[in-house]
């Protein structure tokens, strides 16, 4: 986790999330946990899961049971995700990112914010946003 002396520019900040997804995409979820001060993993994964997949095939037909497919154990839907516009709060202190799934903005979106620590500051989160 990096930590910056004097609080990050949004560039920054934005720059540390765009990683953290991408490693997230690629399934290399410990490496995206140290990129920040991070919460639970696994309710964001099952977050982006329910506003992405499991969300997309309740249209579909009935009978099939998306959740059955462990999406704990293949993270292949993971690839389908992308990120979307970037929205500052304005103290600039936090920042929410919208998330695409196929082409579509989902309901689910990632909040990440600027942390003081002692030796200076940090990028925590992701909170999902609904």
């Amino acid at each position: 986790m990096r930590i910056w002396t004097e609080h990050p520019a949004e560039a920054n900040v934005e720059a540390v999330v765009r990683c953290y997804f991408g490693l997230l995409r690629a399934g290399r979820i410990s490496e995206a946990e140290q990129l920040v001060d991070h919460s639970a993993v696994r309710h964001v994964l099952k977050s982006l899961w329910t506003g992405s997949v499991e969300a997309g095939a309740a249209g579909e037909e009935a009978g099939t049971d998306p959740a059955a497919d462990g999406w704990e154990q293949d993270l292949s839907w993971l690839g389908d995700l992308d990120l979307a516009d970037f929205h500052w709060g304005e103290t600039g202190s936090h920042c929410s990112v919208e998330i695409i799934y196929r082409a579509r903005i989902i309901e689910v979106a990632l909040s990440f914010w600027v942390k003081p620590v002692e030796a200076g500051w940090v990028i925590a989160g992701p909170g999902t946003l609904w």
